[in-house]
């Protein structure tokens, strides 16, 4: 077996692997659903969901595709960093879905205060850290076999994505004043180098 073959079979693999845990990811979600509805709360109407599973399912897709029809070679060096930071993803999505435990799910649902806020984990510094893993890790894999056409546009359909979903879900988030009071003061995304002292400017 040649060494191109057994390194687009590698990452054919990778990208199923990636692929089976999204579906994992929905089971746990529906679970989490269903949890939260027989305590009162409620999903909430969202046009872009759809969106965003045609565009996780193309980009897992796409890479192979793309390394088929176009040739695109194994580079070690920029393949397993791809593969290093896929890994780093997934571990803060999975570091997100333990912290957030039953509150955690891949809809927007509005939760009754008697849920309460979670800042623990990785919510203690930023706002979005379950977006952050997303599309690192969306942006990175296709990259694991330098398909780069794949990663770029799926980059861009995804900011123009998260922008709306993002927008939608903190509508639904600002509107609960302990959520205001514990998160809105917080970065969305990245962490802020310098935290800032309790009660100061």
């Amino acid at each position: 077996m040649s060494a191109s073959l057994t390194s687009f079979i590698a990452f054919g693999a990778l990208c199923a692997a990636v692929g089976l845990v999204r579906l994992i990811e929905m089971t746990i979600s529906r679970r989490h659903q269903r949890a939260l509805a027989a305590r009162g709360a409620s999903r909430s109407a969202e046009r872009l969901f759809p969106a965003m599973v045609a565009l996780h399912t193309a980009v897992i897709l796409g890479g192979p595709i793309e390394v088929l029809a176009l040739g695109r070679p194994w580079r070690p060096a920029l393949g397993w960093s791809a593969v290093a930071v896929v890994l780093a993803a997934q571990a803060l999505r999975w570091w997100v879905i333990r912290t957030l435990g039953a509150q955690w799910n891949v809809q927007i649902v509005a939760s009754t205060p008697s849920h309460g806020v979670v800042t623990s984990g990785p919510y203690r510094w930023i706002r979005h850290p379950n977006y952050v893993a997303v599309f690192v890790e969306l942006a990175a894999l296709p990259l694991v076999h330098g398909a780069w056409l794949t990663a770029s546009l799926g980059a861009l359909a995804h900011v123009g994505i998260l922008a709306g979903r993002i927008r939608a879900e903190e509508r639904v988030l600002m509107s609960d004043g302990a959520y205001r009071a514990a998160m809105g003061d917080k970065p969305r995304f990245l962490p802020r180098a310098i935290p800032r002292v309790q009660g100061g400017p």
